[in-house]
């Protein structure tokens, strides 16, 4: 009996041991992660980040995320080729363009970005059609123009249809819109739905076209020295989508409004999608985006899906 008691213990020390062992492991595994930088836009497709840094899902997983905010796509992108990023919230067209200019990039999720035509209070349109050969402020190249071509696609129009207004920094159109300057500008959400709430005219958008281009982006070097911090970075993404579908938004609104750089009007205009865990894009909004960059003469290779999306989700 005493011989058993003694085994019984001496077991239960192993165990202990070992549990403690693996606890020591993964401290140490998180401690080795290296920092991940990534650049946002301010658009609802930021706000998981946000959520993750403020409410310490990043310090939860053992990763460093640094937080840099751009207003147009150029500067973003103009960074990440620069190497001041590993990664970025970003869509289709920007990885294409990156990868026909010898700069290798890898999709390794897709986004529940919103992206809506808005037409000014002053102009009267309230349908596609009546803004043919009118003013429409768009940023060049960009998803942007892409969801405005697929817009007019659908009602049997084109780019040429109306005069396209390059204006490259969101804040900047937003506020030429609402000022009555342009008869209609393409904006991301939150940017849409404050231009409706001050008194423009909601028209239709990407949702409604049910295409989807917004991608979250890795260079192929993070993607390949980084692949543990990336995958850190979406566990505490995936908590981060979890708290903004589950919480009253009053408990955040104020953080997102002053961390995520939109104007105060968004604390009220604000619209949220439900946020979806990281998941790959579709095939189709993969393959719809590089036949209008073919189109268009952007882009002369003809990328595969799996030219452009890397799985580390399942990894």
């Amino acid at each position: 009996m005493k011989k058993l008691l003694v085994l019984c213990i001496a077991m239960m020390s192993v165990l202990l041991l070992a549990g403690c062992g693996s606890d020591k492991q993964d401290a140490t595994a998180k401690k080795d992660l290296q920092p991940i930088t990534i650049g946002l836009m301010p658009d609802t497709d930021s706000l998981p980040f946000i959520i993750a840094q403020e409410k310490g899902f990043f310090a939860e997983e053992g990763v460093t995320v640094q937080i840099q905010q751009y207003k147009s796509a150029m500067d973003r992108d103009s960074a990440l080729q620069s190497g001041n990023l590993d990664g970025a919230v970003s869509d289709m067209l920007a990885v294409a363009f990156a990868k026909s200019g010898g700069f290798d990039v890898k999709v390794t999720s897709s986004t529940d970005g919103s992206y809506k035509l808005i037409a000014s209070k002053e102009s009267g349109i309230h349908d596609v059609k009546a803004m043919a050969g009118k003013d429409v402020a768009v940023s060049r190249n960009t998803i942007i123009e892409y969801v405005t071509d697929q817009i007019l696609a659908k009602d049997n129009m084109t780019g040429e249809s109306i005069n396209k207004v390059i204006i490259p920094q969101i804040p900047t159109r937003l506020e030429m819109l609402q000022n009555g300057k342009l008869a209609a500008a393409t904006l991301p959400e939150p940017m849409a739905s404050i231009a409706v709430h001050n008194g423009c005219q909601f028209v239709t958008g990407s949702d409604e076209l049910g295409i989807n281009p917004g991608v979250i982006l890795f260079t192929s070097k993070a993607a390949d020295s980084k692949k543990a911090e990336i995958q850190a970075m979406y566990r505490a993404y995936n908590k981060a989508v979890d708290y903004l579908n589950q919480t009253d938004r009053s408990e955040y609104i104020d953080l997102v409004i002053e961390k995520g750089g939109f104007p105060p009007t968004a604390k009220e205009a604000l619209k949220l999608p439900e946020y979806h865990k990281a998941a790959l894009p579709k095939e189709s909004d993969v393959v719809d985006c590089i036949k209008w960059l073919n189109s268009k003469g952007l882009v002369q290779e003809t990328y595969s899906y799996q030219d452009i999306v890397l799985d580390l989700l399942s990894k």
